[in-house]
């Protein structure tokens, strides 16, 4: 076992479990920063980590009953045949030198947006609050093409950077559903909505051959046990804390891949 790779699958899954962020907001980054791995590659492994982590995490929410299964119906709707068309997209177009360049850089854009979206959470869920009770039937008619919209630009988002899945997804639906969505649920129909998403951009790079399973297999050691106990003290421990620092993380980082 690759000791360090099994440690930073532990601390990416008890965020995932706390927040229902960090998959590849967090894991990504790690494997190109820091452990050096090409990214598409980073990219293709990562999509199958936080497919198998979030099955554990999802499986939780179900029993809790905290999966808002409507909403999923609608995110797939949108999500499902746009991951498809990006990834015969970036079939289509494959070349190391661009498809490289063009991650890292989409990468760091991303991550941006994440950063910039966690910190404004809780403003924008107060906004939409606001929006929503001075025009709440027109609002009402257009939550399920808001939501099908959203779930088609995390379709194309996340089969090519792995991220938005969490934090971009969270955001989209407090602003569609400020009032609807408690914090468990959210983090429970987020997590779930991730999984087949992942599983369907995953084939697609596995087919690409961007997936290293050893560097899979020693992240799963660490994330399962993490994602487990993550979700497990969600409900009692500091989200609010624990998001500002990954937010800040994540600015950083974005920052760093950007001029990279």
């Amino acid at each position: 076992m690759n000791l360090p790779n099994a440690v930073a699958g532990f601390g990416v899954g008890v965020a995932v479990g706390m927040t229902g962020v960090g998959g590849g907001s967090l894991m990504t980054p790690i494997l190109v920063l820091l452990f050096g791995y090409a990214p598409a590659s980073a990219v293709g492994t990562d999509l199958w980590f936080a497919a198998i982590t979030k099955i554990f995490g999802g499986a939780l929410h179900q029993r809790r009953g905290t999966v808002d299964w409507q909403v999923l119906g609608r995110m797939f709707a949108g999500s499902i045949p746009a991951s498809i068309l990006t990834l015969l997209w970036m079939e289509r177009t494959r070349s190391r030198a661009i498809q490289e360049g063009l991650i890292v850089h989409a990468l760091g854009a991303v991550l941006l947006l994440t950063a910039m979206a966690m910190f404004a959470r809780r403003p924008i869920q107060r906004l939409a609050a606001r929006l929503h009770a001075g025009t709440a039937q027109a609002l009402l008619r257009a939550q399920a093409p808001l939501t099908v919209l959203a779930g088609a630009l995390l379709g194309f988002i996340v089969p090519l950077t792995s991220v938005g899945a969490g934090a971009l997804g969270t955001v989209m639906l407090l602003y569609i559903y400020p009032l609807r969505m408690t914090p468990r649920r959210l983090a429970g129909t987020d997590i779930v909505h991730a999984i087949p998403l992942a599983v369907i951009a995953g084939i697609g790079h596995l087919l690409m051959g961007n997936v290293h399973f050893p560097l899979l297999l020693n992240l799963l050691c660490g994330s399962i046990p993490g994602i487990l106990i993550g979700t497990l003290i969600a409900t009692r421990s500091p989200e609010l804390l624990l998001r500002i620092v990954i937010a800040a993380i994540l600015l950083l980082v974005s920052l760093k891949l950007l001029v990279s």
